[in-house]
Protein backbone atom coordinates (compact mmCIF):
# COMPACT_ATOMS: atom_id res chain seq x y z
CA UNK A 1 0.00 0.00 0.00
CA UNK A 2 2.83 2.41 0.87
CA UNK A 3 4.58 1.59 -2.42
CA UNK A 4 1.37 2.23 -4.35
CA UNK A 5 0.96 5.67 -2.75
CA UNK A 6 4.58 6.54 -3.54
CA UNK A 7 4.14 5.48 -7.17
CA UNK A 8 1.07 7.69 -7.53
CA UNK A 9 3.03 10.62 -6.14
CA UNK A 10 5.71 10.32 -8.81
CA UNK A 11 3.57 9.60 -11.90
CA UNK A 12 4.03 12.15 -14.66
CA UNK A 13 0.92 14.32 -14.79
CA UNK A 14 0.37 16.09 -18.17
CA UNK A 15 -0.17 19.83 -18.19
CA UNK A 16 -2.50 19.27 -21.14
CA UNK A 17 -5.03 17.90 -18.65
CA UNK A 18 -5.22 21.25 -16.82
CA UNK A 19 -7.74 23.91 -17.84
CA UNK A 20 -6.09 26.89 -19.56
CA UNK A 21 -7.14 30.53 -19.67
CA UNK A 22 -6.62 32.79 -22.72
CA UNK A 23 -2.95 33.72 -23.18
CA UNK A 24 -2.01 37.35 -22.45
CA UNK A 25 0.30 39.18 -24.87
CA UNK A 26 2.79 41.43 -23.10
CA UNK A 27 2.98 44.94 -24.53
CA UNK A 28 6.76 45.39 -24.43
CA UNK A 29 9.82 43.98 -26.15
CA UNK A 30 11.53 41.34 -24.01
CA UNK A 31 14.57 40.02 -25.95
CA UNK A 32 15.14 36.95 -23.75
CA UNK A 33 12.74 36.15 -20.89
CA UNK A 34 14.21 34.65 -17.72
CA UNK A 35 11.92 34.50 -14.64
CA UNK A 36 8.55 35.70 -13.39
CA UNK A 37 6.39 36.16 -10.34
CA UNK A 38 2.86 37.50 -9.84
CA UNK A 39 0.81 39.18 -7.13
CA UNK A 40 -2.53 41.00 -7.11
CA UNK A 41 -2.82 41.43 -10.86
CA UNK A 42 0.82 42.42 -11.42
CA UNK A 43 3.48 40.40 -13.25
CA UNK A 44 7.22 40.82 -12.63
CA UNK A 45 9.59 39.66 -15.39
CA UNK A 46 13.38 39.44 -15.62
CA UNK A 47 14.93 39.49 -19.09
CA UNK A 48 18.30 39.93 -20.79
CA UNK A 49 19.51 41.50 -24.03
CA UNK A 50 22.85 39.87 -24.81
CA UNK A 51 23.45 42.18 -27.79
CA UNK A 52 23.42 45.34 -25.69
CA UNK A 53 24.68 43.58 -22.53
CA UNK A 54 21.74 44.81 -20.49
CA UNK A 55 19.45 43.09 -18.02
CA UNK A 56 15.98 44.22 -17.03
CA UNK A 57 13.30 43.75 -14.40
CA UNK A 58 9.85 44.80 -15.60
CA UNK A 59 6.36 45.07 -14.10
CA UNK A 60 3.22 44.43 -16.16
CA UNK A 61 -0.50 44.71 -15.61
CA UNK A 62 -1.74 41.15 -16.13
CA UNK A 63 -5.22 42.07 -17.32
CA UNK A 64 -3.98 44.23 -20.20
CA UNK A 65 -0.36 43.16 -20.68
CA UNK A 66 0.65 46.83 -20.34
CA UNK A 67 4.16 47.67 -19.10
CA UNK A 68 4.00 49.53 -15.76
CA UNK A 69 7.70 50.19 -15.16
CA UNK A 70 11.12 48.77 -15.96
CA UNK A 71 14.70 49.15 -14.68
CA UNK A 72 18.12 48.05 -15.87
CA UNK A 73 19.90 45.77 -13.40
CA UNK A 74 23.30 45.09 -14.97
CA UNK A 75 26.56 45.76 -13.13
CA UNK A 76 29.46 45.80 -15.58
CA UNK A 77 30.05 42.27 -16.90
CA UNK A 78 27.15 41.01 -14.77
CA UNK A 79 24.15 41.66 -17.00
CA UNK A 80 22.30 38.30 -17.03
CA UNK A 81 19.35 38.31 -14.58
CA UNK A 82 17.91 34.94 -13.70
CA UNK A 83 14.64 33.67 -12.29
CA UNK A 84 13.31 36.11 -9.69
CA UNK A 85 11.02 35.78 -6.67
CA UNK A 86 8.76 38.00 -4.59
CA UNK A 87 9.38 38.28 -0.85
CA UNK A 88 7.06 40.58 1.07
CA UNK A 89 7.70 44.13 -0.13
CA UNK A 90 10.84 43.03 -1.97
CA UNK A 91 11.87 41.07 -5.00
CA UNK A 92 15.10 39.06 -5.28
CA UNK A 93 16.90 38.66 -8.62
CA UNK A 94 20.33 37.17 -9.40
CA UNK A 95 22.43 39.11 -11.92
CA UNK A 96 25.33 37.08 -13.28
CA UNK A 97 27.99 37.16 -15.95
CA UNK A 98 26.87 35.39 -19.14
CA UNK A 99 29.12 32.45 -18.23
CA UNK A 100 28.06 29.17 -16.62
CA UNK A 101 30.98 29.45 -14.18
CA UNK A 102 30.90 33.23 -13.70
CA UNK A 103 30.04 35.14 -10.49
CA UNK A 104 26.66 36.61 -9.53
CA UNK A 105 25.32 39.56 -7.59
CA UNK A 106 22.06 38.68 -5.85
CA UNK A 107 19.99 41.85 -5.67
CA UNK A 108 17.10 42.69 -3.39
CA UNK A 109 14.83 45.37 -4.89
CA UNK A 110 11.67 47.20 -3.93
CA UNK A 111 8.87 45.32 -5.66
CA UNK A 112 6.99 48.50 -6.65
CA UNK A 113 9.70 51.01 -7.58
CA UNK A 114 12.25 48.29 -8.48
CA UNK A 115 14.93 50.37 -6.72
CA UNK A 116 17.94 48.47 -5.34
CA UNK A 117 17.80 47.83 -1.57
CA UNK A 118 20.79 45.56 -0.94
CA UNK A 119 22.92 42.86 -2.55
CA UNK A 120 25.48 40.12 -1.95
CA UNK A 121 27.91 38.23 -4.17
CA UNK A 122 28.11 34.51 -5.02
CA UNK A 123 31.04 32.84 -6.76
CA UNK A 124 28.88 30.89 -9.23
CA UNK A 125 26.34 31.63 -11.96
CA UNK A 126 23.00 31.68 -10.11
CA UNK A 127 20.18 31.26 -12.61
CA UNK A 128 17.09 31.19 -10.37
CA UNK A 129 15.97 32.02 -6.84
CA UNK A 130 13.20 31.22 -4.39
CA UNK A 131 12.59 32.87 -1.01
CA UNK A 132 10.70 32.42 2.24
CA UNK A 133 11.13 33.67 5.81
CA UNK A 134 13.96 31.23 6.43
CA UNK A 135 16.10 32.47 3.57
CA UNK A 136 16.85 31.84 -0.09
CA UNK A 137 17.24 28.78 -2.30
CA UNK A 138 19.00 29.18 -5.64
CA UNK A 139 20.10 27.06 -8.56
CA UNK A 140 23.23 27.59 -10.63
CA UNK A 141 23.37 27.20 -14.44
CA UNK A 142 20.68 24.57 -15.26
CA UNK A 143 20.36 24.10 -11.47
CA UNK A 144 22.93 21.32 -11.28
CA UNK A 145 23.66 22.60 -7.75
CA UNK A 146 21.09 23.97 -5.31
CA UNK A 147 22.31 26.55 -2.79
CA UNK A 148 20.82 27.86 0.44
CA UNK A 149 21.59 31.25 1.96
CA UNK A 150 20.26 33.18 4.90
CA UNK A 151 18.75 36.57 4.17
CA UNK A 152 22.08 38.28 4.83
CA UNK A 153 23.75 36.24 2.08
CA UNK A 154 25.62 33.68 4.19
CA UNK A 155 25.86 30.33 2.41
CA UNK A 156 24.22 27.57 4.47
CA UNK A 157 24.27 24.58 2.13
CA UNK A 158 25.38 23.48 -1.35
CA UNK A 159 23.67 20.32 -2.65
CA UNK A 160 23.83 18.51 -6.02
CA UNK A 161 20.41 18.47 -7.68
CA UNK A 162 19.22 14.84 -7.53
CA UNK A 163 16.93 15.30 -10.56
CA UNK A 164 17.57 15.71 -14.28
CA UNK A 165 15.30 18.67 -15.05
CA UNK A 166 17.24 21.88 -15.72
CA UNK A 167 15.33 24.32 -13.53
CA UNK A 168 15.11 27.86 -14.91
CA UNK A 169 12.74 29.28 -12.29
CA UNK A 170 12.16 28.35 -8.64
CA UNK A 171 9.46 29.19 -6.11
CA UNK A 172 8.70 28.12 -2.54
CA UNK A 173 5.02 27.28 -2.06
CA UNK A 174 4.03 25.90 1.33
CA UNK A 175 6.52 23.20 2.24
CA UNK A 176 7.59 22.57 -1.34
CA UNK A 177 10.25 23.92 -3.65
CA UNK A 178 8.81 24.26 -7.16
CA UNK A 179 11.21 24.05 -10.08
CA UNK A 180 10.42 24.34 -13.77
CA UNK A 181 12.58 23.67 -16.78
CA UNK A 182 13.31 21.23 -19.57
CA UNK A 183 14.69 17.72 -19.62
CA UNK A 184 14.77 17.44 -23.44
CA UNK A 185 14.22 19.74 -26.42
CA UNK A 186 10.61 18.65 -26.66
CA UNK A 187 9.61 18.12 -23.02
CA UNK A 188 9.73 20.00 -19.76
CA UNK A 189 8.20 19.81 -16.30
CA UNK A 190 7.11 21.63 -13.19
CA UNK A 191 8.27 19.63 -10.19
CA UNK A 192 7.31 19.80 -6.52
CA UNK A 193 10.29 18.94 -4.29
CA UNK A 194 10.47 18.44 -0.56
CA UNK A 195 12.03 21.65 0.72
CA UNK A 196 14.25 19.81 3.20
CA UNK A 197 15.87 17.12 1.04
CA UNK A 198 14.70 17.90 -2.56
CA UNK A 199 12.85 14.59 -2.82
CA UNK A 200 10.46 14.63 -5.79
CA UNK A 201 6.81 14.73 -4.67
CA UNK A 202 4.91 15.66 -7.83
CA UNK A 203 5.73 16.18 -11.49
CA UNK A 204 3.63 17.88 -14.18
CA UNK A 205 5.02 17.39 -17.69
CA UNK A 206 4.64 19.93 -20.46
CA UNK A 207 5.07 19.93 -24.22
CA UNK A 208 5.35 22.76 -26.75
CA UNK A 209 3.45 25.97 -27.42
CA UNK A 210 2.17 26.59 -30.94
CA UNK A 211 5.45 28.43 -31.56
CA UNK A 212 7.43 25.28 -30.79
CA UNK A 213 8.76 26.41 -27.37
CA UNK A 214 8.38 24.22 -24.29
CA UNK A 215 5.94 25.74 -21.81
CA UNK A 216 8.55 25.39 -19.07
CA UNK A 217 11.38 26.95 -21.08
CA UNK A 218 11.75 29.99 -18.80
CA UNK A 219 9.46 31.83 -16.33
CA UNK A 220 7.14 30.01 -13.89
CA UNK A 221 5.20 30.75 -10.73
CA UNK A 222 2.24 29.23 -8.88
CA UNK A 223 -0.13 31.52 -6.98
CA UNK A 224 -3.62 30.87 -5.61
CA UNK A 225 -4.16 27.71 -7.62
CA UNK A 226 -2.97 29.24 -10.90
CA UNK A 227 0.18 28.20 -12.72
CA UNK A 228 1.74 31.03 -14.74
CA UNK A 229 4.26 30.30 -17.50
CA UNK A 230 6.17 32.76 -19.69
CA UNK A 231 8.29 30.62 -22.02
CA UNK A 232 8.67 32.78 -25.12
CA UNK A 233 10.91 35.70 -25.96
CA UNK A 234 9.30 38.81 -27.47
CA UNK A 235 6.54 38.93 -28.48
CA UNK A 236 5.97 37.14 -25.16
CA UNK A 237 2.73 35.50 -24.05
CA UNK A 238 1.73 34.71 -20.48
CA UNK A 239 0.04 31.32 -20.20
CA UNK A 240 -2.22 30.58 -17.21
CA UNK A 241 -3.39 27.14 -16.13
CA UNK A 242 -5.83 26.26 -13.34
CA UNK A 243 -4.78 23.51 -10.96
CA UNK A 244 -7.25 20.59 -11.09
Amino acid sequence: MILAILALTLIDEPLSGWKSLPAIALQADLPHVQGIDVERGVLWVSSVDARTRKGFVSRFDIATGKLLNQVEVQEGARFHPGGLTLDGDSIWVPVAEYDRDGPTTIQRRDKRTLALISSFDVNDHIGCLAANRSGLVGGNWDSRILYRWNRAGQELAKTPNPGKTSYQDLKIVGGSLLGSGNYSRQQGAVEWLDLKDYRLKRKVTAGLTDRGVTYTHEGMTLRNGRLYLLPEDGPSRLFIFLMP
